[in-house]
């Protein structure tokens, strides 16, 4: 274990009052010490203490753990380092990540004391003591050391729980506050609109509605806990041209009003509704303007128009794109000079602060940037980590109560509720499922059935326990025989060169191949684990393809050719166009990224101690060619065709039980309303099954005339309910201006006179009752 000592060389100066801290150690209590001030005041009044150089260090990121910052604790060198006049945020410090892995963040205590001996070093050796804040990704679970892991985002969407979501994030917010990280990166609000882009596994799914309703709980939920939510990233980042990430991701197809409709609206929610105090941009462009440089995204709709009293971060790289990629800036100056007049508050890289500052003091000195606009940036700053009371205690977190909170029974307990709630049924022909547990001899087949590295994410916690599905059912049955065999990699060594024609099977991959067919002829049942890993699906991993990858598809062909029962479990990130399970495999269940307790979740799925209730975020597409092919649709957008193929796979709300749910009482509490009114929809819900389950009830609303082509059906609320064999309940939603606009011809949001549709179903294909409503 690595202690980090501070004292060796701290003066420890007395500036720690009664009440109150002397940040800039002049023995009297300023305005911006005063805990009783405003914090308009206090951060105005340390403004103007101010040098430039201290300003332009507080919009500037250091990144951690080794990356940056090469210091495990501060040493006598930092004194003549860029941040001895401060640095905005110190980004993934002690999160187990980094050149240091966890000797600096495990036990969770020394992470605690890290953060605490580098926050000592700026409140008492810099003149004016502004603490730092302490950042860091939070998507799936707190990304630190052994913290408690959820599923992916879009294991989460899958769930279409917004209480869930809402533990979820009460969950990262004890852990963050425990170990003394004040700003998390969370939600990601991106749409998850075309499959091939390796983020989608980071969505919460494809359908704005979807995305802000939970994206809106996360940043509740983080925030009602004294953080920062940063959501990202905005904005039109999800759909780069081809869906390519790694060294494309620019060039987003996107119409204005689209923008608006789609890309734009989990964002507005966000800001506006959820009052989120960070927002990271993006290093995309839109119509060739780069978004960190764009006045008209981060001041003009995110300030002006939404609000926004936080502060921007760049993601990394994203101001150097201008000028390397985007070749809008022809140097690092004039990058740095459009991003701060832009509306950007502070530059995040994997590269040292100085090649930001440095610009920006030029800048200054050549009259590209205002003291004002500096000023303005500042203040965003300092007015967040005010609202973060690091000026009352700097120190956040508690060593005694990390060891208490981080990954605790409690914690764990919802990261298991999560991961049951992510299963999606999706074919269970003549109820083969659940599995009875009587069952003496299982093969358990595939990559994915004994993995767990490749089921972590970056932007995860590090060294998380994951159970595999193999040691799920192993652990579940323990009298039964259950047989493991890996069958294929999850990519072969040709890939994806083989997706463009077939490539013989080599010796070992027939031996493998061979030998799951074995195993599968001497079992009752055969549990087959597919799908995609970090080898397939992530940032950087954008596909041409979308079947299953390597030899997978041979693999369930020849266990299936046995004549064995086959279930077939996906496991992953993005859509799979699965054609042939569907048409062959008698059961399917999809699940993505399910995080720690994914052995367990699975094993009460397949033997009925759980029935699945999740509901598919995104559309499955039948092949890569209908791409773009994603919910909402516009009118025509899905015809048929004489040479083409048509129609979903899946459609986007689709999910199936193992029990059955009757809707009836469509009841709609105004038929005629006027344009700035609401309308309370409701009906009821039985289970007509014979075992307890969930439903997803979904209302959906078409525009039958507008003044613009609009979306054949718009989600416009949905709710999960747990029911009772025989039980039914009465679910209502409100409708109201917001989920009734559209963005008109002079691209104002209005609501216009005239008929909707109202809906309500178990999937967007799936429509149970119908009703309409009159606007005038």
């Amino acid at each position: 274990m690595i202690i980090c000592c501070y004292s060796a060389f701290s003066q420890n100066k007395n500036i720690y009052k009664k009440g109150w801290i002397d940040f800039n150690k002049n023995g009297v209590q300023d305005v911006f010490e005063n805990p009783s001030a405003s914090i308009d005041e206090r951060a105005k009044d340390l403004l103007s203490k101010m040098t430039l150089e201290e300003k332009t260090c507080q919009l500037a990121t250091l990144y951690g753990s080794g990356r940056v910052l090469e210091d495990i604790a501060p040493t006598p060198k930092w004194k003549t380092e860029i941040w001895k006049d401060g640095i905005g945020n110190i980004d993934e410090q002690a999160n187990g990540l980094g050149k240091f892995g966890s000797s600096i963040s495990f036990p969770y205590a020394v992470g605690v004391q890290n953060r605490h001996t580098i926050q000592r070093w700026f409140v008492e050796e810099t003149r004016l003591g502004i603490p730092v804040d302490f950042t860091n990704e939070g998507i799936r679970g707190l990304c630190s050391d052994r913290a408690t892991l959820f599923p992916a985002q879009c294991g989460q969407g899958a769930s279409w729980d917004k209480e869930l979501i809402k533990e979820i994030a009460e969950v990262t917010a004890r852990e963050a506050n425990a170990l003394g990280y004040t700003n998390i990166y969370s939600p990601i609000l991106d749409l998850a609109q075309d499959p091939r882009w390796g983020r989608v596994v980071e969505c919460y799914g494809e359908d704005p509605y979807l995305v802000g309703e939970l994206g809106k709980q996360m940043v509740l939920g983080l925030q009602s806990n004294g953080l920062v939510s940063t959501p990202k990233h905005f904005a039109v980042y999800s759909i780069p041209v081809g869906g390519r990430d790694e060294g494309t991701r620019t060039d987003p197809h996107v119409a204005p009003r689209e923008m608006r409709t789609l890309y734009l609206e989990p964002f507005r929610k966000a800001i506006q509704e959820a009052g989120a105090l960070g927002v990271m941009s993006s290093y995309n462009d839109y119509d060739g303007e780069p978004i960190s440089g764009s006045y008209y995204f981060l001041t003009q709709i995110l300030r002006n128009e939404w609000g926004f009293k936080g502060y921007v971060v760049s993601d990394s790289e994203a101001v150097e794109f201008l000028n390397t990629k985007h070749k809008v800036a022809p140097t690092m100056e004039d990058a740095v000079a459009s991003v701060i007049n832009a509306g950007l508050n502070i530059r995040t890289n994997f590269s040292g602060p100085h090649n930001f500052i440095f610009p920006l003091r030029q800048a200054i000195a050549d009259g590209k940037v205002s003291l004002k606009t500096i000023d303005d940036r500042v203040l965003d700053v300092l007015r967040v980590k005010l609202k973060e009371k690091l000026f009352d205690n700097p120190y956040k977190g508690n060593e005694e109560l990390s060891e208490k909170t981080v990954h605790s029974k409690a914690n764990q307990a919802v990261s298991l509720k999560a991961a049951l709630e992510s299963v999606i049924l999706l074919k269970n022909d003549k109820n083969i499922l659940p599995l009875n547990k009587d069952i003496q001899r299982i093969a358990v087949i595939g990559p994915n059935a004994d993995e767990a590295k490749n089921l972590i994410c970056r932007y995860g916690p590090a060294n998380a326990p994951v159970k595999t599905v193999y040691q799920g059912i192993k652990s579940y049955l323990p009298n039964a025989q259950v047989f493991y065999t890996k069958g294929c990699e999850i990519i072969d060594s040709h890939f994806p060169e083989s997706e463009l024609y077939d490539v013989p099977l080599d010796s070992a991959e027939q031996k493998m191949i061979s030998e799951a067919v074995a195993q599968a002829r001497k079992s009752e049942v055969a549990i087959l684990v597919l799908g995609g890993n970090e080898k397939t699906v992530r940032e950087e991993y954008s596909r041409s393809g979308l079947n299953l990858c390597g030899r997978q598809e041979q693999l369930l062909k020849a266990v299936y050719a046995t004549g064995v029962p086959v279930i077939l479990l996906l496991i992953d990130g993005r859509a799979v166009t699965i054609n042939w399970a569907k048409k062959y495999i008698p059961a399917i269940l999809y699940s993505g990224f399910p995080g720690e307790f994914m052995g367990d979740a699975v094993a009460q799925v397949l033997f009925g101690d759980y029935n699945p209730g999740g509901k598919l975020p995104v559309t499955i597409p039948k092949t890569v060619g209908q791409i773009p092919f994603a919910f909402p649709f516009k009118p025509g957008s899905d015809s048929k065709g004489n040479v083409r193929v048509d129609g979903a796979l899946f459609p986007f709300g689709f999910g199936l039980s193992y029990t059955t749910f009757e809707y009836k009482n469509l009841q709609i509490e105004s038929p005629v309303i006027g344009t700035l009114g609401n309308n309370k929809v409701s009906c009821t819900i039985k289970n007509t099954g014979k075992v307890a389950g969930d439903e997803v009830v979904q209302l959906y609303i078409r525009d039958d005339y507008s003044s613009v082509t609009t979306y054949v059906k718009n989600l416009r609320g949905f709710e999960r309910l747990h029911l009772l064999p025989g039980e039914e309940k009465e679910v209502s939603f409100v409708l109201t201006p917001q989920e009734l606009g559209l963005w008109n011809k002079e691209n104002h949001f209005v609501v216009e006179p005239g008929t909707f549709t109202v809906m309500l179903g178990s999937s967007s294909d799936d429509i149970r009752l119908t009703g309409s409503i009159e606007v005038k």
